[in-house]
């Protein structure tokens, strides 16, 4: 083998090895981000969806389970609205998803997808969470109790048309999200948990 031909192949081996390490670095970062920031993407995705580019400024009132249990707290959040109903019933979940700002506790846990939404024209909103939905509450009638009405509250408050709500998991009905709170049941706003907005 010639010097020249040596050299060459010394260099093409020491690309080919630095690409391979350059691969497989790439491919051990990529495989952490979607790991530790897949919580991050969805919170960035649901920012994206409760600010449309579109559409007139609204507060609206979002209820939060208190850190003691004993009812909802209210919170005012400005969001850029949707044009449609469905659309708003799903930026308030989303808004849900995304948590309290004031330091209450959370009713959905950061990785719950809102899979759909349908409303009919008696006013029953239809939701259907994804199973994620099941690690976001601490065990208990009460918080289950909170994490059901936090939805229900919010919807009826800040949209109209809804006048009952049903909640649904991977598109199924289910009895409970954790033995506790009747699911099979359409679900109507209970004042009486929520605290009047300051």
């Amino acid at each position: 083998m010639s010097r020249r031909t040596l050299v060459v192949t010394l260099i093409v081996l020491a690309v080919v090895i630095a690409s391979l390490s350059y691969l497989r670095s790439l491919a051990w970062r990529t495989f952490h981000e979607i790991q530790g920031g897949e919580e991050s993407a969805h919170v960035r995705l649901s920012q994206e969806a409760l600010q449309p580019s579109t559409g007139l400024k609204q507060n609206v009132t979002l209820y939060f389970p208190a850190d003691d249990e004993s009812g909802l707290i209210p919170e005012i959040r400005a969001l850029s609205w949707a044009a449609t109903d469905p659309d708003r019933i799903r930026q308030v979940l989303l808004a849900l998803i995304e948590g309290p700002t004031k330091g209450h506790n959370r009713p959905l846990p950061p990785s719950t997808d809102v899979r759909a939404v349908f409303l009919t024209a008696d006013g029953t909103a239809y939701i259907d969470f994804s199973n994620d939905i099941l690690k976001g509450f601490a065990p208990g009638i009460q918080s289950e109790t909170l994490t059901v009405y936090s939805v229900v509250n919010s919807l009826a408050a800040n949209i109209p048309a809804v006048k009952k709500v049903r909640i649904l998991l991977e598109g199924r009905e289910v009895e409970t999200l954790d033995g506790h709170v009747d699911l099979t049941e359409f679900f109507v706003p209970n004042p009486v948990l929520a605290e009047t907005p300051n």
